[in-house]
């Protein structure tokens, strides 16, 4: 794309408010939307779904929570009715940074895809790579994938990119930050030119621009504004603690009884912590990089059903999970960057609920702190002692 992005286009028409069949989609998904309980688009659904379904490439920025998934998920499998996958060449590929998140966006997407007799299916690492290669081998239309693993079946001709119509890169920010950018573009090198493309971020920064610039043609640019998706729903608490008192202060939050989310910025002190909960009396699981899938995937489901209610968790649970009705998110040891807070803070206040994010403060720790909040454009009240 050429030229400064645009930003906002007052041009844009007005959509709030608009149903889902008025906004374009199929009768087929509009009846497995309201058979989901769902029955009016979020703001970013309603800004980009025309778009989408129009074949035009989309340049998205919305909060995580907000309803991406949906939103390029309905436009993607709209067009893609009707049309089949072969053996080893899917027709859409969505490339997301975790396998968590590659979980949550197949599970999101399968019903809808059910709806229109379309088939997809996840690549991630962690998993059994032959099993995937046959998944690819007896045909798909989706194939919703994390960079590396789908490097992978591509080096080993298991997977085929030459029939890509349509390419979703959802947080393409994390993708980015995470490395994977030399990945992505070989990846993209494949696809063939002329295709839509649609990039979901919740932040847009020199990396994404790459992306963007050597990819998309002419995108629409929507940018959907925490107030318009519910980020005031989200209070957000500094609690001053010393560092002595700083393990008993995580004890008595996590002891509460009520699902809490407490993210620390290592495995070696999630492991420590959990140990101690656990030793506390306090139904609490580990979640990190170190863990294989088959244990995060059954942590997280044990978390979401409630039979474990403190997860302690590294960055990689920051993007990819979600679980209703979570209200607590507590930054034990706070984030090094404002885009980690915002997307530890989007695990709660999901689709405008209520939620809280309390970020423990050492002495040494404040001024830092509140420089982060303010990049992240985040107010927060200032306390002391327990949350």
């Amino acid at each position: 794309m050429n030229g400064p992005h645009p930003r906002n286009d007052p041009t844009l028409p007005d959509r709030s408010g608009e149903s889902f069949a008025g906004l374009g989609l199929p009768p087929a998904l509009v009846r497995e939307l309201a058979h989901q309980g769902i029955s009016a688009p979020f703001a970013i659904q309603a800004a980009t779904l025309p778009d989408g379904l129009a074949g035009r490439d989309v340049l998205a920025r919305g909060r995580t929570g907000s309803g991406k998934t949906l939103a390029f998920g309905l436009a993607v499998l709209a067009r893609s009715r009707g049309q089949r996958g072969s053996t080893r060449r899917p027709l859409v590929l969505v490339l997301v940074p975790t396998r968590e998140l590659a979980q949550q966006v197949t599970e999101s997407l399968t019903p809808y895809a059910r709806s229109l007799r379309l088939r997809v299916v996840s690549v991630v690492g962690g998993r059994s790579i032959s099993g995937q290669a046959r998944a690819l081998r007896a045909g798909a239309e989706v194939v919703v994938a994390t960079p590396g693993r789908l490097a992978d079946l591509v080096e080993r001709g298991d997977c085929r990119l030459d029939r890509i119509t349509v390419t979703v890169l959802d947080e393409a920010d994390q993708m980015a930050n995470l490395g994977f950018l030399p990945q992505i573009t070989a990846l993209l090198d494949r696809v063939p030119p002329g295709g839509q493309y649609l990039l979901f971020s919740a932040t847009l920064d020199r990396d994404v621009d790459e992306l963007v610039d050597r990819y998309l043609t002419d995108p629409v640019v929507h940018e959907v504004h925490p107030s318009a998706d519910a980020l005031a729903a989200t209070e957000h608490r500094l609690l001053d603690v010393a560092a002595a008192d700083k393990r008993a202060v995580v004890t008595e939050i996590a002891a509460r009884g009520e699902r809490v989310l407490l993210f620390l910025e290592t495995r070696h002190v999630v492991d420590e912590l959990t140990q101690h909960l656990l030793d506390s009396g306090v139904l609490a699981a580990a979640l990190h990089g170190g863990r294989s899938q088959a244990q995060r995937s059954r942590t997280l489901e044990d978390f979401k059903a409630g039979r474990v209610t403190a997860l302690v968790a590294t960055n990689v649970a920051a993007r990819g999970i979600h679980v209703d009705d979570l209200g607590l998110v507590v930054n034990v040891d706070p984030p090094g960057h404002h885009k980690d807070y915002l997307h530890r803070g989007g695990r709660t206040a999901r689709a405008g609920a209520p939620g809280t994010v309390v970020t423990l403060v050492l002495p040494q720790q404040r001024r830092a702190v509140v420089q982060l909040l303010e990049q992240a454009g985040i107010t927060a009240e200032t306390g002391a002692g327990a949350a």
